[in-house]
Formats: structure tokens, C-alpha cells, sequence
């Protein structure tokens, strides 16, 4: 989350009139993350998110509102959408796309423990249960397809070393497509950050504005890759313990074919690839923004190389 454009307290509550959620006490901007202009907002009536949509495409939007909504009405702790007095739940304010949501209690947590991981699989196989009755289609926006635009784009700015480890990965990954496994919409975007613990129970999971239609353990392995790391700040390899938590956790709701068992290697490389190349993008293609959260693309780069080390070691669970 970011702020790239402002909102005033004045022109928020000229906006939330057209809401049923009270009248505007606070606002305040979320300065974490890099994609939307976000902010809390507390009134008389509750707490919520505002989130200004800056990049992404007013025909993708009702997918990720939609799957909100969805997941909300069957149970999943996410951010449920708040329609406004004429039904509507995206609107316009300061010449963006906007949507305001539920705000959810808890925080994340930084260096996640064996249960953190199982307890994140087990509501990760809920969420994707519970999608599989959610007609939206649309298909994963940072895909093999986007891989491709975004290499062309971030090649200038790379050291012969990365470009030719690029190249290598984009090869591989043209190998595998995986037409047969299990999907449905993912998140695509479950790091630590957007998932929220209170007491020591998962109290929700945030920030669907990634999601779209993939292989279900395409999801794990973007978890795997950020959840289940020896130590996030110094040791990328996976540990076996959280890593077999995450997954035992997940299989137990909804258990993995054979297929997956064997196609874990590489979506754990294609989850690393993503994000290398997105947050390169931020790093040398930034927008403009009051606020904005930038991460360092080394990290990823770091845990594509250790993954493809680690392929050999296949499915982590007996």
C-alpha cells in the first residue's frame, strides 16, 4: 500500500455522504506497500480502508471486488466491500477509481513460527474452496504473459550476470505450463504483510488487488516463498518444519493431486520470478507518489537462485 494520490478530510466526507458508515471521525494515510493510494478511515459508524486505484484496469476491478465480497459471504476473514447507498461498491473520487472496505483487526507478524504457517495453509485451502463457487474470471495479471513485458522492460538496467539468469528462468518457465492442475482464484500476493493474527488466530487476510484465476499452489508457493523462509531477514532457504506446517495444513482441507506434488519445484521458482521482476520494475520504472514503499529486488533475486539449487529436492511432505 501507498499514497500516490491525496485525499483531504473535506473532500472524504463530501465522498462517504453517498455511504451508510456515519460520519468521518479520522484519516489516515497507510504508507506501506507500492501499488494503490490507501488510507484507514474511522467513523461514527466502524473502521475501513479506502483504497484509490491507480494502475490497474476499471474492467479488472470488479473481479477483485467481487471475489472480496464472495470470500466474505462465505466466511473468509478478508475485507468485505461497502456499497454505497445506490448499490454501488466502486465509485470515483479525486478522478480515481475507489472502493471502501471493512478494516480488520490484528497485525502481521515478522518472523512467522511453524504455527503461523499452518494456520495461514489451512485458511489458504478454505479461501480457495470457497472460490471455486465464484464466477469471476480473470486471468492472473502478473502471469507468464506479463513476465515477458516486464523482462523487456528492467533488461536495461541489469548486469550481464542477471540478465543471463533472467533469460535462463524465462526458458525454464516456457517448459511448464501445468494445464491440469487444480485452479480457481488465487490472492497471488499472500506475504506476511497481508495476513493479520490476533491472540494467536489468523484474524484476516488483505490486499486481493493481485488476485486473479491460477493453479491453487501457485498461492502456496508465493507463501512457501515469504512465510516459510529458515530466517526472512538473513537465511532464504525454506525450512522443512514450516514448510511441511503451511502444507500439511492446506492438504488437510483440501489435499494435493500428484500433479502438484510434482509441479511444487517449479512454482516455487515461477513465485520468486514474479516478484524479481516486480519489484525490479519499482526499483527503475517508480511513479511518482506523496508516499510510496519500495522493495529491494535483491531479496528475490537471492531466493529465485536458492530455489533453483533446491529444485532437486522436489515435494517437501512424504
Amino acid at each position: 500500500m501507498s499514497v500516490y494520490t491525496t485525499v483531504t478530510q473535506a473532500e472524504l466526507d463530501a465522498w462517504l455522504r453517498a455511504y451508510p458508515v456515519g460520519t468521518l471521525l479520522t484519516l489516515e494515510p497507510i504508507a506501506k506497500g507500492i501499488e494503490n493510494s490507501n488510507f484507514f478511515v474511522t467513523t461514527t459508524q466502524g473502521r475501513y480502508v479506502l483504497t484509490l486505484f491507480e494502475r490497474l484496469a476499471a474492467e479488472e476491478l470488479p473481479f477483485y471486488i467481487g471475489l472480496m465480497s464472495h470470500l466474505a459471504r462465505s466466511g473468509i476473514p478478508c475485507p468485505a466491500p461497502i456499497a454505497s447507498r445506490a448499490g454501488a461498491q466502486l465509485s470515483t473520487l479525486n478522478g480515481k477509481p475507489a472502493a471502501l472496505v471493512t478494516r480488520l483487526p490484528g497485525a502481521s507478524v515478522e518472523v512467522p513460527t511453524a504455527a503461523h504457517c499452518a494456520a495461514l495453509g489451512a485458511l489458504l485451502a478454505r479461501m480457495h474452496l470457497a472460490g471455486r463457487g465464484y464466477a469471476g474470471t480473470l486471468e492472473n495479471p502478473r502471469g507468464a504473459k506479463w513476465w515477458r513485458i516486464a523482462a523487456r522492460e528492467v533488461r536495461p538496467y541489469l548486469s550481464a550476470a542477471q540478465r543471463a539468469r533472467l533469460e535462463e528462468e524465462l526458458r525454464f518457465q516456457s517448459l511448464y505450463r501445468f494445464p491440469d492442475l487444480p485452479r480457481g482464484p488465487v490472492h497471488a500476493d499472500l506475504f506476511r504483510d497481508n495476513a493479520l493474527f490476533e491472540d494467536h488466530r489468523l484474524s484476516g487476510v488483505i490486499d486481493f488487488y493481485f488476485a486473479g484465476i491460477d493453479c491453487l499452489l501457485y498461492d502456496c508457493a508465493v507463501c512457501a516463498n515469504d512465510w516459510c523462509l529458515v530466517h526472512p531477514a538473513d537465511d532464504l532457504r525454506l525450512d522443512e518444519t514450516k514448510t511441511g506446517a503451511l502444507l500439511e495444513a492446506y492438504a488437510r482441507e483440501r489435499p494435493f493431486t500428484a500433479l502438484e506434488r510434482g509441479a511444487w519445484p517449479v512454482l516455487l521458482r515461477a513465485a520468486a520470478l514474479r516478484f524479481w521482476l516486480s519489484r525490479l520494475r519499482d526499483l527503475h520504472l517508480p511513479r511518482p507518489g506523496a508516499l510510496v514503499h519500495a522493495h529491494d529486488p535483491e531479496h528475490f533475486e537471492a531466493v529465485l537462485a536458492l530455489r533453483a539449487d533446491e529444485a532437486a529436492l522436489g515435494w517437501p511432505l512424504a
